[in-house]
């Protein structure tokens, strides 16, 4: 399955592309898990105030995700990124 991330960062955010590259090598540290075989950080356009700044694509198996979930990599991203985000969303796909 396509496990996909969705950010809006805060405006106070400056550094969107250092912290997409860095939410990127973060991810990639589930890529131990099995069942994970894939990760990408996609920057998004801004053509638009209300559009989303970051997806992060994860590929994997639909029985990794309660280990994904666990994982220190996604506990660390919730702890160290999250005050910085304005909105997500969380997208599971086939």
């Amino acid at each position: 399955m396509k496990h996909l991330i969705l950010v809006k960062w805060k405006e106070t955010v400056d550094d969107a592309s250092q912290l997409k590259d860095e939410a990127e090598a973060l991810f990639r540290e589930t890529l131990a898990i099995p069942g994970i075989h894939g990760v990408k950080a996609i920057p998004g356009l801004k053509t638009a105030a209300n559009r989303y700044d970051l997806m992060i694509a994860i590929d994997m198996d639909r029985d990794a995700l309660p280990a994904y979930n666990e994982s220190a990599a996604h506990k660390r991203w919730k702890a160290e990124y999250g005050e910085r985000i304005e909105k997500k969303a969380i997208f599971d796909a086939e």
